[in-house]
């Protein structure tokens, strides 16, 4: 890991801030290793990546190289054999400095080369495994479709016809972050329609597939230079081998995999909510009104005070989640604790972020509202983490499913 404390000019560093209730010593140091890492080679490239909707390419063999990559799978495959309780402080640490490549992240580590770590076989872990640890291969996710989002198991209409030794692809998914620069795709269709969501199977697609092809690239409001995309799938034939799983059992990947998600997001929206509150911390102690600074005033040591209780309360909760996860057996996820415990944690760091993001630019007035300042490049960021991985409203459809069994 990179172990060189030298910080940007003017920028605190964020594990100095203090060490946090509840890590292990091996657990704060991963966290600053990976605070420093990111600060230093992913932080100067946050403003390009939002201005352009630039995609960094040398960033994940960086991150690769380093070992940012493969913390939850063993050393056997490329991976660093941690837990996902270690992987979600490094998405932590590296979304206080440049959240659009931690989102990507996210989907390459968590929503591809674990999920495939977890669900697929010994010849598909040795093929597929060690470019995805080493980043010099881009995973994503491709579930949601463009009339399949809250609904994206029932509502799923990219189907996978046998064809021979192989399926025939044919459908479309929409949102997929990391589609316009990803080299494999963890890809769910229906394999049997009468089954409905429980006709569901999941393919390894690699980019050169005859038939898959990027419809188009989508820009949007926020994680900007975080590639998101539409693809297609037209007579895309995969080999019979790249199935994950038995035929028809998609949907327990799925149901694990999204447990793994809204655990991993949270800690995006702390990374985040903790570089606003540095920012605020630092604009309130510098900026000059009625000839004093106006962290003099009350009132904004009061949004201040706030700020730093949500934060806290925000860590706990996603600290709780991440521990639950690492015992989630294969197979797992979908229904009981940690179903309810995700959906909570994540649905709390998002709609918290969202305050913290609220006041972090009142406090910054004017200048908050500037395209080009770094609170509000936070600020368009927030809303994504209130709809991805389950809108809020699904993430209260869930608690309170699992609160009636």
């Amino acid at each position: 890991m990179n172990n060189s404390s030298t910080s940007i000019s003017g920028i605190p560093a964020a594990s100095a801030m203090q060490r946090f209730a509840g890590l292990s010593n091996d657990e704060q140091s991963m966290l600053d290793e990976a605070d420093r890492f990111a600060r230093q080679e992913l932080y100067p490239l946050s403003q390009r990546m939002d201005n352009e909707e630039w995609w960094p390419e040398e960033a994940f063999p960086l991150i690769g190289r380093t070992g940012y990559f493969g913390i939850t799978v063993p050393e056997a495959y490329g991976g660093a054999g941690l837990d996902m309780f270690t992987s979600g402080l490094v998405v932590q640490a590296f979304s206080r400095w440049n959240h659009a490549l931690a989102l990507s992240w996210v989907a390459h580590e968590n929503l591809c080369l674990y999920n495939i770590y977890r669900n697929s076989n010994e010849e598909q872990r040795k093929r597929y495994l060690p470019g995805l640890c080493s980043g010099q291969t881009i995973g994503a996710l491709g579930l949601t479709e463009p009339g399949a989002g809250s609904d994206a198991l029932g509502s799923m209409r990219t189907t996978a016809t046998p064809d021979g030794d192989g399926y025939i692809l044919n459908g479309s998914k929409i949102y997929i972050t990391n589609g316009p620069v990803a080299d494999v795709l963890l890809v769910y269709a229906k394999t049997n329609r009468e089954k409905g969501a429980k006709g569901i199977s999941a393919f390894i697609v690699e980019k050169d597939y005859p038939g898959f092809k990027v419809a188009q690239k989508l820009t949007k409001m926020g994680f900007r230079g975080s590639q998101t995309a539409e693809l297609v799938f037209d007579n895309c034939r995969v080999p019979a081998a790249n199935r994950v799983g038995e035929e028809d059992t998609g949907v327990k990947i799925v149901m694990s995999g999204l447990d793994l998600e809204r655990a991993m997001i949270a800690p995006i929206c702390l990374g985040i909510s903790e570089r606003a509150l540095e920012l605020a911390l630092e604009y309130a102690q510098t900026r000059q009104q009625f000839g004093q600074p106006i962290a003099n005033f009350q009132m904004i040591r009061a949004k201040l005070a706030d700020m730093f209780v949500w934060i806290e309360a925000m860590r706990v909760f996603t600290y709780q989640a991440l521990r639950a996860a690492n015992d989630l057996e294969v197979g797992g996820g979908g229904r009981g604790d940690i179903h309810k415990i995700t959906a909570a944690s994540v649905m709390f760091a998002a709609e918290t972020m969202n305050k913290v993001l609220n006041e972090a630019v009142q406090i910054h007035g004017g200048s908050g509202y500037i395209w080009e300042s770094e609170v509000n490049r936070l600020y368009r960021a927030i809303k994504l983490l209130e709809i991805g991985a389950g809108t809020t409203e699904v993430r209260k459809i869930i608690i309170s499913d699992e609160m009636m069994r």
